[in-house]
């Protein structure tokens, strides 16, 4: 059933609703501005999915409402079941979830290339940019998809729904999001909950930490990673160097049309960041280079592609308080991850991932963002006074949010408590079941 939007809800909020096995669904869509400074004139369509329990929305029995922010940059929110993520009973338990799809991703107004278009931005932006004024130009626009613009979206979907008050569930990038959300807008967060997700934010009337101050670290954690997964399996360590020969000399031909290079055999080191991901490299590797199964199954596994390019156009700028990325993670990288392809890179973007693969439309577009100075995202003095009950889960040897900046900033928020563990990785919140989210609720609590 569709309907449209009553009572005090913003002009263009339409609502559906649906049902699947357990669950009960409202399906949001709203407008809003692009630019919410009001600089830039253009609108945007922003998609949320509410998810409950059946009766968690009937009066007198309403849960309150936790947003989930998906990390990235640049994908949307996960499409649920009953049973998937294996987190979501238990938030289910306590609230109806709302999933946002963040602007240009999802069904919230997509940024991406179909039929040689670049869709989800004006007509005169839609033509892959030939020129540094047209690359300028593109980039002028998606400058308008960081955290600060997908908290302004949030807080219009929050008044659409009626909701004096929400929690908050940042995973990685959403993290980022959420502080800037405690950072922005306080009054409005009933909780806060990080998984992975605290960036590097320096103390009140200091300078912010760049973006290379973070790529260091990331750097070094992957080296170390890929020294111990080359040494544990010295079979896997030949076909990684095997493959990255080849993708120097040649190229290794993608399903996609387009040409892997070494920058992206290197990215596959993203995989040894997750758990899971050491069994996902092997088994990629257990296939011959020049078979059908391995070309498509690196094709998929590549983290930077044609699905969401946001996440790689994008991926500098999040971390980007008052600086300019200027390419930190080439910047940064050693020189003997340099001159030796199998120690691999995490969530590392070079500009060579723009020469050659999926991304290569993205590749003058890519310069004109590096090239950018960017605005504060976060205000240390704002955050230094919050008092919104949060908890934070900090993986001990994260490898690509680094503990010690995490920990940096968490003791800038007061309300903020925070669970440093090696027992999960990056991606402790879906492969850990109900377990971290059930801890960060119970410390938000007093009940841990």
């Amino acid at each position: 059933m569709t309907q449209a939007a009553g009572g005090g809800a913003p002009e263009g909020h339409r609502i559906r609703t649906a049902r699947l096995p357990g669950l009960e669904l409202e399906e949001h869509t709203v407008s809003v501005p692009l630019d919410h400074a009001g600089s830039t004139p253009g609108t945007l369509e922003v998609f949320a999915r509410v998810v409950g329990r059946p009766g968690s929305a009937e009066p007198g029995a309403q849960k309150p409402y936790l947003l989930y922010l998906q990390g990235g940059p640049g994908a949307e929110a996960f499409r649920p079941t009953r049973t998937d993520p294996a987190w979501l009973p238990r938030a289910l338990e306590d609230y109806r979830v709302v999933l946002l799809d963040q602007r240009g991703t999802g069904r919230s107004t997509p940024v991406g290339i179909v039929d040689g278009r670049v869709t989800g931005v004006p007509a005169e932006l839609a033509a892959p940019p030939q020129t540094d004024r047209a690359a300028e130009a593109l980039a002028d626009h998606l400058a308008h998809y960081r955290a600060d613009a997908i908290v302004e979206d949030a807080e219009i979907l929050r008044r659409a729904l009626g909701a004096p008050q929400w929690s908050v569930l940042g995973q990685s990038f959403g993290g980022f999001c959420t502080l800037r959300y405690l950072s922005a807008h306080p009054d409005c967060v009933a909780e806060a909950f990080f998984t992975g997700g605290l960036p590097a934010v320096g103390a009140p009337g200091a300078p912010q930490p760049a973006p290379a101050d973070v790529y260091a670290r990331t750097w070094a954690t992957m080296s170390a990673r890929s020294q111990a997964f080359t040494q544990r399996y010295p079979h896997a360590g030949e076909r990684l160097a095997a493959l990255a020969a080849r993708a120097a000399d040649a190229g290794i031909s993608l399903p996609d049309g387009t040409l892997a290079g070494p920058a992206h055999v290197r990215s596959l080191g993203h995989l040894l960041g997750a758990s899971g991901g050491v069994e996902r490299l092997l088994a990629l590797l257990d296939h011959d280079i020049d078979t059908a199964a391995f070309r498509a199954d690196l094709l998929a596994a590549l983290p930077f592609g044609a699905r969401n390019p946001l996440y790689a156009v994008l991926h500098e700028s999040c971390w980007a308080s008052g600086h300019r990325t200027d390419w930190a993670a080439a910047r940064t990288m050693p020189a003997s991850a340099a001159a030796e392809p199998t120690l691999l890179s995490g969530e590392h973007i070079l500009p060579e991932h723009f020469t050659t693969g999926p991304l290569q439309a993205w590749q003058s577009t890519a310069h004109a963002l590096a090239a950018r100075d960017w605005p504060e995202l976060w205000d240390p003095a704002a955050l230094s006074r919050t008092s919104v009950p949060a908890a934070a889960a900090v993986y001990f040897d994260d490898a690509y949010v680094p503990r010690e900046l995490s920990l940096a900033t968490a003791e800038l928020v007061p309300g903020l408590r925070t669970w440093v563990t090696n027992e999960y990785e990056h991606n402790g919140l879906r492969a850990s079941g109900p377990a971290v989210l059930d801890r960060l609720i119970r410390m938000v609590r007093d009940e841990v």
